[in-house]
């Protein structure tokens, strides 16, 4: 009688060699795609980290401080930005963070513009959301260095495909918050403007969106946190940044190397979590 098990395994489906052969295939008749999109990523993306090394550190740091004070009006966000960043500075890591904070701008951006309109389409449509939703679990669960090593052979060494997995990686957090904040909208605030004449559109801009809008911030800063955790990642592939020295830390045990780029991490996150947070209302 023969062994179920053993027959199972004998008889493998081939999932991985399919994947691999659509890869192949995708490179050997596509390859001009991709490395238009690279070279088009990588231009908009250099010039933005070009842009952000131009400034003088002490000057970066006055916008950041004036920025963060217009948006909070909060000294004590101040008081702990400008040592954040002045600590940086001291230790060397300036430009690796002005690099990893360009990767993660634009990660998050796309994140946001892709993630936020799917979002609210997911929650006027419930059969989208079920088609979504296995999509998102895999993109939050399947190990990043699975979808890592495709997007490294079809678009090349170098800053993009560590772009394109940290979106891949980072969009499902917009996607669900923004779900979450839209569905969670008071029905009785929908059939109150229902009763005054509201339009669709004028439900969504006039009181689904301004109830679902601290949700979707928090979806924004999670976005940002997710897309700073893949900055190690990114840089196993050639992208810059912060993620470049803990992988050399890593490779030559330097304790010391390791634990001042960690911290340079933790403090950008700090940073722009901080300042991404939706202000406080304050109490008349």
């Amino acid at each position: 009688m023969t062994d179920p098990i053993a027959w199972l395994a004998e008889h493998k489906i081939p999932l991985g060699r399919w994947m691999g052969d659509a890869v192949d295939w995708l490179n050997e008749h596509a390859a001009f795609v991709f490395y238009a999109i690279s070279d088009g990523l990588g231009f908009v993306i250099n010039g933005l980290t070009d842009l952000l090394l131009w400034t003088n550190p002490l000057a970066a740091i006055a916008i950041l401080a004036a920025l963060a004070w217009l948006l909070h009006r909060s000294w004590r966000l101040v008081a702990l930005i400008v040592p954040a960043c002045l600590l940086i500075v001291n230790l060397g890591y300036w430009e690796a963070t002005m690099e990893t904070l360009s990767l993660v701008l634009f990660a998050t951006t796309i994140c946001m513009l892709v993630g936020t309109p799917l979002g609210i389409a997911a929650a006027h449509r419930p059969w989208l959301y079920q088609v979504l939703r296995p999509m998102l679990d895999l993109t939050q669960t399947v190990p990043t260095f699975v979808y890592l090593i495709p997007t490294l052979i079809l678009f090349g060494l170098g800053v993009v495909p560590g772009l394109i997995s940290t979106v891949i990686f980072a969009i499902a957090a917009p996607v669900r918050l923004t779900y979450l904040g839209v569905t969670s909208t008071p029905k009785a605030l929908l059939e109150a403007g229902e009763s005054f004449g509201a339009s669709r559109s004028q439900l969504l801009w006039k009181i689904e969106l301004p109830h679902a809008m601290p949700t979707i911030m928090a979806g924004l800063t999670q976005c940002i946190m997710l897309s700073l955790s893949m900055v190690v990642i990114a840089a196993l592939v050639g992208a810059g940044g912060l993620g470049k020295p803990v992988v050399r830390a890593l490779n030559t045990v330097n304790i010391s190397m390791g634990f001042e780029a960690g911290l340079a991490i933790v403090l950008l996150a700090i940073i722009m979590d901080r300042i991404c947070k939706q202000p406080e209302r304050r109490r008349p």
